[in-house]
């Protein structure tokens, strides 16, 4: 029987992502129990979602806290109760402190809305449409002290089209991230994910040298 990684959600709104993770392992997909779910607001979409299916909620409201420090502490310390292994950031719009990333060394991960390393930060379909890309995608990636800028797991692509608008690009984008985030945390719950310098290395990876894309075709 696989062992069940025990997983610390962090959300700020909807919650897609965590439901995407759910989903996944109600389905057998993902080898992950959820611990809990935190969120730094009490109106967030995603707490609905986690009670629906009778997962442990918190709200951790940093503006109760005096520091981004001191809040990151009591989050380490809600995680460490609950003996999570793996945290989770799933929409949760705040940028972590040493105090958490420490605690959680290449055992943060978070998802972001391009290929990584271009376009971190925020609104990056935006920028990825007036920018002219061809292609754009979302990333998996282990959490360090830069803004998107730790060791990368797992990325998809998805093409950019003349009449895409920000809006449309994301929900495309979007759809990308609900299947590589739950593959993602599959990959270490199994134990293949080894961090070398800033590069991800996947035990058992298979090569294929196929998956070559174009943009304009290269016919039509």
């Amino acid at each position: 029987m696989a062992r069940e990684l025990p997983i610390g959600v962090l959300i700020s709104g909807s919650g897609t992502n965590l439901q995407a993770i759910i989903d996944a392992i109600e389905a057998k997909r993902l080898d992950a129990v959820i611990r809990v779910v935190i969120s730094n607001r009490e109106d967030a979409f995603g707490l609905v979602r986690a009670k629906k299916h009778n997962l442990p909620t918190e709200v951790l409201d940093h503006k109760k806290f005096p520091s981004r420090e001191a809040y990151d502490q009591a989050l380490v310390d809600i995680l460490r109760r609950r003996q999570v292994e793996l945290v989770i950031l799933a929409g949760f719009m705040r940028l972590l402190s040493p105090v958490l990333v420490g605690a959680y060394s290449n055992r943060i991960m978070n998802i972001h809305p391009a290929l990584l390393p271009s376009f971190p930060g925020l609104h990056v379909q935006k920028k990825a449409v007036e920018h002219g890309v061809r292609f754009s995608g979302c990333t998996v990636h282990f959490v360090n002290e830069g803004c998107d800028e730790g060791p990368i797991i797992i990325q998809a692509v998805v093409p950019v089209f003349p009449d895409d608008t920000e809006e449309s690009l994301a929900a495309r984008i979007l759809q990308e991230e609900h299947r590589i985030y739950p593959r993602a945390v599959q990959l270490y719950s199994e134990g293949r994910l080894r961090v070398a310098g800033r590069v991800v290395q996947v035990e058992g990876l298979a090569k294929d040298d196929s998956q070559v894309l174009t943009n304009p075709p290269l016919k039509g």
